[in-house]
């Protein structure tokens, strides 16, 4: 059997403001943004440069319930795991385009990692696996 998560939904308040965050201060690349005419909204995914695995499907808020949602998916924990080839690469690109890191950069037993913002608050891990690692083999 074979199977993969293919898009996690992110909530997002507006579909333009969040395209322009992720590809222009991260650099995610914008695989599709169609509208569905049927529903009334867009179909927007995005993915980190030259990655093949999970997308993230911005999702427009459309009822009340999921507006409170906006920036906290995770309850204040984090929510999303950037993984990166190159740590310190990438963090001095984001701090250059004013991403606001909430944990500064720091050596863990499995890598380095730090804790940042997206736009709308929501917590992401910037990391960098170990060689050693078994996540590093899925980068």
């Amino acid at each position: 059997m074979k199977q993969s998560i293919v898009h996690i939904a992110l909530v997002v308040d507006d579909y333009d403001e969040a395209i322009a965050f992720y590809t222009q201060k991260l650099h995610f690349t914008l695989i599709e943004d169609t509208y569905q005419p049927e529903q009334g909204k867009r179909w927007v995914v995005i993915a980190p440069p030259n990655s093949k695995g999970t997308t993230i499907l911005l999702a427009r808020a459309s009822k009340p319930i999921q507006h409170e949602f906006i920036g906290n998916q995770a309850g204040g924990r984090v929510f999303l795991f950037l993984a990166t080839d190159d740590f310190y690469r990438d963090y001095t690109h984001m701090v250059a385009n004013q991403i606001e890191f909430v944990r500064e950069p720091k050596e863990a037993d499995y890598g380095i990692v730090a804790v940042f913002k997206d736009l709308y608050g929501n917590l992401w891990d910037l990391v960098q696996f170990d060689e050693d690692h078994p996540m590093s083999e899925r980068l």
